[in-house]
């Protein structure tokens, strides 16, 4: 029977270390601060928005967010985010995805300066990522990395597959693993025989987007599996990209949805704010 690994408790953890740090850098004269801009009314974003000034709040770092209509012209937005870019008050640029179609969420994300990016979208932060400096890096892959510290599960030499190609999780997920030393597959859409890929890791970390799409039987015995997916379900339940029944049966360590991942990415969140603030 796998050990949960309870993400609720590590990002308390780093947000109460967090808290300590912005108390410091207030005594220096500097506030940390986040702007959030959301385009459009996604009520799946204005969730995440809520969550990410609480988590502010918690921590005293200053928050403001934008609501853009779903209207917006894509050169207000760009000219809003240069004007946010200029502002030294701001330390952290965050914009909230998605995005109405006609707007270029990559033209958008390279806008934002990559001192100031600290949600790690930004080419400059990703290349530097995959380059093994410093950078901010994007908050869900980072703190899967923190969890798979405090656990102590060795990263080192083991077979990792990442389940999913996206420029938030998929790719630089797998930066951070190769980063730790770790032999990394990832899967996606067009893997052949996907099933006996996953059956070989040592860790899997699933982010599809597909409900229990990861069964018992792809889990090799000991494994230790990582939840990205929130999936909400008819009945309102939310259910990961794990079927966490079957695999807790096979695996050492599991992370459940909710309370695994999700308050991670949001714990730092906050300390790349911070680091940021520490920067500037």
């Amino acid at each position: 029977m796998a050990k949960i690994i309870d993400g609720k408790a590590l990002a308390q953890k780093i947000r109460e270390n967090v808290k300590k740090e912005v108390d410091n850098l207030k005594l220096q004269g500097i506030n940390p601060k986040l702007s959030v801009i959301m385009v459009g009314n996604d009520s799946a974003s204005a969730v995440y928005v809520r969550n990410k000034s609480n988590a502010c709040k918690n921590t005293g770092i200053e928050f403001e967010e934008y609501f853009l209509p779903e209207e917006t012209k894509e050169e207000e937005l760009i000219e809003l985010i240069e004007k946010l870019n200029k502002d030294d008050s701001v330390h952290g640029i965050l914009l909230q995805s998605p995005v109405p179609k006609h707007i270029n969420i990559d033209r958008a994300f390279d806008t934002i300066s990559y001192k100031k990016d600290v949600d790690g979208f930004n080419a400059v932060n990703v290349g530097k990522l995959c380059l093994g400096k410093d950078c901010f890096i994007s908050c869900t892959p980072y703190g899967i990395i923190k969890l798979l510290e405090e656990y102590n599960i060795e990263i080192s030499g083991k077979r990792a597959v990442v389940i999913g190609r996206s420029n938030i999780v998929g790719k630089p997920m797998l930066q951070c693993l190769l980063a730790k030393d770790a032999t990394v597959t990832v899967c996606h859409s067009k893997t052949k025989n996907l099933a006996d890929v996953v059956k070989e890791a040592d860790i899997i970390v699933a982010a599809i987007g597909k409900p229990n799409f990861i069964t018992g039987d792809m889990i090799k015995e000991g494994a230790v599996v990582i939840d990205v997916g929130i999936n909400r379900m008819e009945d309102g339940k939310l259910i990961g990209d794990v079927n966490f029944e079957e695999a807790k049966e096979k695996a050492s360590y599991i992370t459940p949805v909710p309370g695994g991942v999700g308050p991670m990415t949001i714990a730092m969140l906050v300390e790349n704010v911070v680091k940021s603030a520490k920067n500037s």
